[in-house]
């Protein structure tokens, strides 16, 4: 064995903000890793470029990356792969919860963190050693053909052990691409539609302050392009958050960058000091609603307070505020929608994503919603979070579904670019345009789902 390729397939043409990828880490660490033990590695990133199919084919071994939105393009990719007698291994967020099916289009799956499991795969494959029995987190099928699950690794303790991901190895990388960076994994809350806690647990384990500079250090030298923390809660150990900061401020990396934070940001000054002085920051926030009840349901552990004040304060700061909301709990109504709407064209954020509540496998949304028969249909294509796929309890299906796409509509307004323009923010005013052409053939695309979703449901 010595060739492997990797392949993260597309994302779904309902992904309004497809043109922006942000390429998830697993993929090109895990390449990184293979390279160094001396393997010629490629990766394909479809949001980026399509694959090279001619490295492909003389490939000993394909890896392919999935979330559940982006299922049915991998199993088409691994039966053209199997079927040139190229051996198939999946992993990613649906193939960790959904092996089983994984496997009727794969020859393994790695479920998890990979960092053990694939390189001890590929070693058997190579050697014949260890035994299939003895990598943990694998599932494959026995010789009777019936599926075997081993028991789950341990979580990967000492980060600083791994690598930082080769974007080199990715296929037609370019310095302008959004550039991910991971300091962190793991998330204490369990927000009921999140993956993070139970593919990444709820214990938080940090890379060391001196490998995250290094690698920003590192990424701005060469490359303008902006940068992604990809960490679900940036701020989660404020002191380290804060020692971060003050080491990019001091070494003058300042690129445009992003990072998810929660609410609670604004009753730090300190840090929210050090996050306005440390470049072009945009703070991405899961707000998720301004409805007490529907962040009771999606067990958030914030307030709409939290909510209010957070966007007020970060402002005061010259923070921009990228603001995530979720749609579709068993609280909302076609009014909570609005309000939470009216929310951040009144605090004028300077760009916004309504999600969809999607019940992901793996979620409890998604246990809950299946046990109550709820479900409308598992076409894991549209569970993208920007289809309806369930029962809600106090809206029509319908109502959710064209509500969240006009509420995207009523923010990015021509009165929402042209406040960007007169400030000479060219960055936000260009994304807002580009957001309000895309909103607009969304809510053209999705005609036909709705009138399916009139007709399964009246």
């Amino acid at each position: 064995m010595k060739r492997i390729s990797f392949i993260e397939t597309r994302s779904p043409q309902s992904n309004i903000f497809r043109r922006f990828p942000i390429p998830r880490v697993g993929a090109v660490l895990l390449s990184t890793m293979l390279k160094q033990k001396g393997y010629e590695v490629k990766t394909f990133i479809e949001d980026i470029r399509k694959p090279d199919w001619s490295f492909i084919e003389n490939s000993d071994l394909l890896c392919i990356s999935t979330i559940t939105s982006t299922t049915h393009m991998a199993y088409e990719t691994a039966s053209r792969a199997r079927k040139l007698g190229i051996p198939v291994v999946m992993g990613g967020a649906h193939p960790t919860f959904m092996a089983h099916e994984s496997l009727q289009h794969a020859d393994y799956v790695v479920r998890g963190e990979g960092e053990t499991a694939l390189l001890q795969l590929v070693e058997f494959l190579k050697t014949g050693a260890p035994a299939l029995s003895s990598i943990k987190s694998l599932s494959y099928r026995d010789r009777d053909g019936s599926a075997v699950d081993n028991p789950p690794a341990e979580l990967v303790a000492n980060l600083d052990s791994l690598p930082d991901p080769d974007y080199g190895l990715v296929h037609g990388w370019r310095n302008y691409n959004i550039h991910p960076v991971a300091t962190s994994r793991g998330c204490a809350f369990n927000c009921r539609f999140c993956l993070v806690s139970p593919m990444f647990g709820r214990k938080y384990r940090f890379r060391s302050l001196q490998r995250v500079v290094d690698e920003l250090r590192r990424i701005v030298a060469v490359s303008r392009s902006p940068l992604f923390i990809v960490d679900d809660n940036f701020a989660a150990n404020k002191r380290r958050t804060k020692e971060i900061l003050r080491c990019m401020i001091a070494e003058g990396i300042k690129p445009r960058w992003s990072a998810m934070v929660r609410p609670d940001i604004y009753r730090d000054e300190e840090l929210l000091r050090l996050l306005a002085d440390s470049g072009k920051f945009t703070a991405s926030i899961g707000f998720e609603s301004t409805s007490a009840e529907a962040l009771r349901a999606y067990n958030k552990h914030q307030k709409v307070d939290d909510n209010v004040k957070c966007a007020t304060i970060l402002k005061d700061y010259g923070i921009k505020i990228h603001g995530m909301f979720v749609f579709g709990s068993d609280a909302d109504t076609v009014e909570t929608i609005k309000e939470s709407a009216e929310f951040s064209t009144v605090n004028q954020l300077d760009s916004v994503q309504f999600m969809i509540m999607t019940p992901l496998p793996g979620t409890a949304v998604y246990e809950d919603l299946k046990a109550t028969q709820r479900l409308l249909h598992t076409d894991w294509s549209t569970y993208d979070i920007n289809h309806v796929v369930y029962k809600p309890a106090l809206i029509a299906p319908q109502d959710l579904q064209l509500g969240t796409i006009k509420a995207m509509e009523g923010f990015y307004s021509w009165k929402h670019i042209f406040r960007h323009l007169k400030t000479l923010d060219l960055f936000y005013a260009g994304f807002g345009i580009y957001s309000r052409r895309m909103v607009k053939k969304a809510l053209k695309d999705i005609q036909g789902y709705v009138r399916y979703l009139n007709q399964s449901c009246s």
